[in-house]
């Protein structure tokens, strides 16, 4: 489990690394302040969607791995009642 979050902070690491050196790269071309103004701020508005979705993502995963592991201990807590009955019954027989 650890190697996922690890090679998630990578990933979210480069990411910011290339868009925080896009961003010095645009401020130092020659282009006029208002044109490269309105670029960083559609890009800011992409990013921002695209890290929306990528939260709605992880949180419906997220949500999707509670639901099985709570219908696997639930399953595991009804197979453990009824060996216990089963055991009881056998006790009472013998």
């Amino acid at each position: 489990m650890s190697r996922d979050s690890n090679g998630g902070s990578v990933t979210l690491a480069f990411i910011l690394g290339a868009v925080a050196g896009a961003a010095v790269a645009l401020l130092y071309a020659p282009v006029a302040g208002e044109e490269t103004r309105e670029y960083l701020s559609k890009r800011a508005r992409e990013g921002r969607e695209r890290a929306r979705d990528a939260a709605r993502d992880a949180t419906d995963q997220g949500r999707e791995f509670y639901q099985r592991q709570r219908d696997n201990v639930s399953s595991a807590v009804e197979r453990g009642r009824d060996a216990f009955q089963q055991a009881r019954e056998e006790g009472r027989d013998a």
